[in-house]
């Protein structure tokens, strides 16, 4: 066990897996409560939709995956940024169609959804870039990016965002896992997103379906996204379950996602992933 400045006693195996009791007891109970009521049958999108209702209320942290020392495997079930929230929500539904309720097997599938082709190869190997995220479980057979097939419209942006803020993240300063990085980027830069522009939302929402992953676009030089959540319909309205900085935890949105786009300037529109049963 050990204990990072300003942070509680973490558990840390020797497998790089580092996790407070409290993130096990909360993934077991979950996954065993959802076995027995035979969860396993219901449709994926449903259960990506309850497990995110299940962490309604739950705090929001910017940069829970960011640690000094050699990349691990963070386990945070008690808090959580955009992207974490939407990793947990589609790991723990996939568990629990294939009814498994083991902490291991819940930790192997969130190393497979968070780092290129599935394993831990320092900082780099981490699917930093959302598009990348996509790009990679798509691969892997885990979430297609559905966006084209909904109407997106192609574009292209040369990607830097990280690496120009190399004082924020420690393990950018080692040289070899900065020029990993910056071969990642330029790789990011070649290809052609798609996305849907958010005057046009309203043309294509009709599709986007419960537990889609929404991605928000953004004007930000460098970036491809700025925010993530997940789709969810109430009373036929599309809006956005996430977890937010603005309101300091996990929330349903009050308005719908077109409002939300129209909100901000540099919320340029979306992209659309959908988890594979």
């Amino acid at each position: 066990m050990r204990k990072q400045e300003g942070l509680p006693l973490l558990f840390q195996r020797g497998d790089g897996l580092i996790f407070l009791p409290e993130d096990r007891e909360i993934c077991e109970a979950l996954l065993r409560a959802a076995m027995g009521k035979g969860d396993c049958a219901k449709p994926l999108h449903e259960l990506i939709v309850e497990a995110g209702f299940r962490f309604l209320g739950a705090p929001y942290e910017t940069e829970t995956l960011e640690r000094e020392g050699p990349e691990e495997l963070v386990v945070n079930l008690r808090a959580f940024d955009c992207v974490t929230f939407v990793e947990n929500t589609v790991v723990l539904a996939g568990l629990i169609r294939a009814g498994k309720t083991a902490f291991r097997d819940y930790a192997a599938a969130l190393e497979r959804i968070r780092y290129r082709g599935g394993r831990r190869n320092g900082y780099p190997s981490r699917l930093h870039y959302f598009t990348d995220w996509l790009r990679d479980n798509g691969r892997k057979g885990i979430v297609r990016d559905i966006t084209r097939e909904l109407g997106g419209i192609p574009f292209r942006k040369p990607f830097h965002a990280l690496t120009d803020r190399r004082e924020e993240h420690p393990a950018l300063k080692d040289a070899a896992a900065f020029r990993r990085m910056r071969i990642v980027e330029a790789a990011c830069s070649r290809r052609t997103q798609c996305h849907i522009a958010k005057a046009d939302l309203n043309r294509d929402a009709e599709r986007i379906a419960d537990g889609d992953i929404i991605a928000i676009t953004t004007d930000e030089k460098g970036l491809d996204v700025s925010h993530t959540g997940l789709a969810v319909r109430v009373q036929g309205q599309l809006r956005l379950m996430h977890a937010s900085s603005a309101a300091g935890k996990v929330v349903l949105s009050d308005m719908t996602l077109d409002r939300y786009l129209l909100s901000r300037r540099a919320r340029t529109g979306i992209i659309v992933g959908r988890a594979m049963d």
